[in-house]
């Protein structure tokens, strides 16, 4: 049987016309390039390039980078062969200082164990050079063992643990001596030195987060059953489970995304679920402003950072679509964004992407009327989609109706789960600022022929296709060096390509004589190194085994960049001409970017340089608001025909208000100053409401001890604050009543949740598959 892919992040590229280079490359020019032979390169490929084979009994290989800048890279090998239902095996770990050049058989400092691969191997936060490893315990002992790094994995310490781990050991966000750990009969666990020794927190747990500082989230069962979705309760613990405060019942699931906390809450009304927000980790909840969901639905949480949130509603029925909402900065009311958004209930797939290398823009695609999948962009946070331009250099293919007249559509992960010929998703990267990297077609719409690698340098607005067929890729040096292998399923690889000129010019170099079977593409995250792997195995008649082999591209380009080699960029512009050039959610930004012809390199310490400046603000720096609308291709906002005349209630903590607008209100995150303004007021009507959905209570101390005056005086106090509670309910509250909205084009019992994976202020953030159609994807 042949080896598995690499559990592990590949990259890689691919050439058509050819001309000879210096030291065994060739050259390789896209349409409109003007690709110079026998380019003067400095250094020779050749004496660069390190293989390194792992002759060991491996079916899979597990990588993982320790630190940044390090150059650190650990390689777990494993086999394992299952017999009379018991699993025999073996793990052998490997350890690169060198970027990958070369490696160090260091099984030894983890006794020979057989390492659980299901947990991968465990990196922590910030730079702090710790590693973790889960051991395979067999037998009937107590408790599971790890195998800790603090050292970048240079020493590993075996430590027993008194549980047996159900999932991967949970880092702090900074702090890597604090560790989250739930067994696999739910027990909660913590530990303040980086596992050396454990506290049991809370039993019967569900699910479990950290959020900030050092609050940390979960949910439970009281009966233990975390399979009774709906009738969990969150709870959060500030002080690593010295006290316990419950904040909600009735629970199905919950998240976290930005400063915000999410909560798909039951309702009172059969199996519907309506989200709750809260911006203060859970103290006072609102519900958002959105549709409640039914049994076969879901909420997503697509992007979200401290501004606002994007949150896919699911279509009810099995439409394999639905609509996506942008919020406001409380993330609590929320304008339709995009509909007919393509997010499939058979598997959980959506082409959501956040294009991180330049602000305010994402890519998604649409599930037209006709069936077919259209590819859509945004350049400002959701204000407005549109279809990606058509590449100047390319064709309509067959999908077009008109052939002078089509777009490009990218192929994300929508096409990997259907089994098309795209190895790898859309890349961009923070610091190569404009680049993208993509498969797509160009016709009406997603094609199932082969694809081809296309390339923006301007944050999406213009493309240009650099590689026929379908490709593997990376970003290296700041996006001032690309690398691809092309993907063949049937024959071995031997070359790679690279581009210096961001995608212009490639340049092909054969790293073996002898083709290996390729899995993949591996390089330090980040974008920074200029050092990458190129991973696969060697299939023999009688055995067969992994090799790697490391590319230094810093030889290639030895010359640091100076102040010459650097253009001024302005990023979003059309118009020179327009005093508004530019203006993106209210700034312009000016960067300094690399120029094509510059044979230079960025370097590790490259941090990028930009200069904003504060515009006037115009429509375009408004999102439609709650009731309104806008037509394609307008930036007025409609009122809904089915809202005229009604005012527009809401609750929001305890309080029952009415908005008043003209049909606008500022994007979350907009600085614009001056220019068009709109009236939008929010006023407080003077009447109480209530939700009786969460009913938080607290749980002042769940470890304190406790004795019986103590107990009858603290239920005295609450048989008081009970009476007081119902006189002044009667009184005042009129039933309690929880307005969502009176009026609203959601009326269709429909609801929503969401997930916390694409943070705008994190990397990629790549979707989550779930099994299930009726699954929040909040976790």
């Amino acid at each position: 049987m042949k080896p598995p892919p690499l559990l592990a992040a590949w990259t890689l590229l691919v050439a058509a016309l050819t001309l000879r280079l210096p030291n065994g490359a060739t050259a390789t020019a896209t349409a409109g390039a003007a690709c110079q032979r026998g380019r003067d390169f400095q250094g020779d490929l050749n004496k660069h390039t390190h293989e390194y084979q792992f002759v060991d009994l491996s079916g899979t290989v597990t990588l993982a980078w320790v630190g940044d800048g390090t150059g650190v890279l650990l390689a777990l090998t494993t086999f394992q062969v299952p017999f009379l239902g018991i699993k025999f095996g073996q793990s052998r770990l490997y350890r690169s200082d060198n970027y990958g050049k070369s490696f160090s058989d260091i099984t030894k400092y983890i006794n020979n164990t057989f390492i659980r691969t299901e947990f991968g191997i465990a990196i922590g936060p910030e730079n702090s050079g710790k590693v973790i490893l889960t051991a395979d315990v067999s037998g009937k002992s107590s408790g599971g063992r790890i195998f800790r790094s603090s050292d970048l994995g240079k020493n590993f310490v075996p430590t027993n643990l008194p549980f047996h781990p159900l999932l991967q050991i949970l880092y702090h966000s900074t702090d890597s001596e604090h560790l989250l750990a739930l067994s696999i009969y739910n027990v909660l666990w913590f530990s303040s030195d980086f596992g050396e020794s454990w506290k049991k927190i809370h039993d019967f747990v569900c699910l479990v987060k950290w959020g900030p500082n050092n609050t940390i989230f979960f949910t439970t069962h009281l009966n233990g059953s975390c399979t009774a979705r709906g009738l969990l309760e969150l709870r959060r613990t500030d002080d690593f489970g010295s006290t316990i405060k419950i904040l909600a019942s009735k629970i199905y699931s919950f998240g976290l995304g930005g400063c915000f906390l999410f909560a798909s809450v039951m309702t009172n009304k059969g199996s519907l679920r309506a989200l709750h927000v809260s911006k203060d980790m859970g103290d006072t909840w609102n519900m958002a402003q959105l549709p409640h969901v039914s049994a076969e639905q879901f909420y997503s949480i697509l992007a979200a950072n401290d501004d606002m949130v994007f949150m896919h509603v699911d279509d009810p029925g099995d439409t394999g679509f639905g609509t996506i909402y942008a919020s406001d900065d409380r993330g609590i009311v929320y304008s339709k964004s995009l509909e007919r958004h393509l997010y499939t209930t058979t598997g959980g797939e959506t082409d959501f992407t956040n294009i991180t290398s330049l602000r305010g823009v994402y890519v998604s695609s649409v599930l037209a009327e006709d069936g077919s999948v259209q590819s859509v962009i945004t350049f400002d946070r959701g204000g407005e989609w549109q279809p990606l331009r058509k590449p100047e250099d390319s064709d309509c293919d067959s999908t077009a109706k008109n052939k002078d007249e089509c777009s490009l559509h990218i192929h994300a992960s929508y096409s990997i789960s259907q089994k098309l010929n795209v190895p790898m998703p859309p890349l961009s990267e923070p610091n190569a600022v404009g680049l993208i990297i993509a498969h797509g077609s160009v016709g009406d719409a997603i094609s199932v022929m082969v694809p081809d690698v296309y390339v923006s340098d301007d944050g999406g607005y213009s493309w240009f296709k650099a590689l026929k067929g379908p490709h593997y890729y990376a970003i290296l040096d700041s996006g001032g060096l690309i690398v691809a292998v092309e993907h063949n399923v049937y024959n071995g690889v031997d070359k790679i390509k690279f581009s210096i000129d961001e995608g212009q010019c490639w340049y092909s170099y054969q790293f073996t004589k002898k083709p290996i079977v390729f899995t993949g593409l591996a390089s330090e995250p980040g974008a920074k190194s200029m050092n990458v792997s190129i991973w696969g195995y060697v299939d023999l008649i009688v055995t067969q085994y992994w090799v790697s082999f490391t590319i230094d591209f810093e030889e290639l380009l030895t010359r640091d960049c100076s102040d010459d080699d650097y253009i001024q960029w302005l990023a979003h512009s059309s118009n020179v001409n327009d005093p508004n050039d530019g203006c993106m959610l209210g700034y312009k930004e000016k960067f300094r970017r690399l120029r094509k012809s510059s044979l230079c390199r960025n370097g590790h310490d490259y941090v990028v340089n930009k200069q904003p400046n504060v515009c006037l603000c115009t429509l375009g720096d408004y999102l439609c608001d709650f009731g309104y609308y806008r037509k394609e291709n307008s930036l007025e906002c409609i009122e809904q025909a089915d809202l005229r005349g009604h005012d527009l209630e809401f609750c929001l903590q305890g309080k029952k208000e009415i908005l008043k607008t003209n049909g606008y209100r500022k994007i979350p995150g907009d600085q614009c100053s001056g220019g068009v303004k709109v009236d939008r007021t929010v006023k407080d009507i003077s009447k109480k409401c209530v939700s009786n959905l969460i009913e938080p209570m607290q749980l002042l101390d769940a470890h304190s001890t406790s004795s019986l005056p103590v107990i009858v005086t603290v239920i005295a106090f609450l048989l008081i604050l009970v009476i007081v509670g119902v006189i002044f309910i009667k009184k005042y509250v009129c039933g309690g009543r929880f307005l969502v909205h009176r009026y609203s084009v959601l009326q269709r019992q429909v609801e929503a949740t969401a997930d916390d994976e694409l943070d705008t202020s994190v990397p990629v953030i790549k979707p989550e598959y779930h099994d299930d159609s009726d699954e929040d994807l909040l976790e």
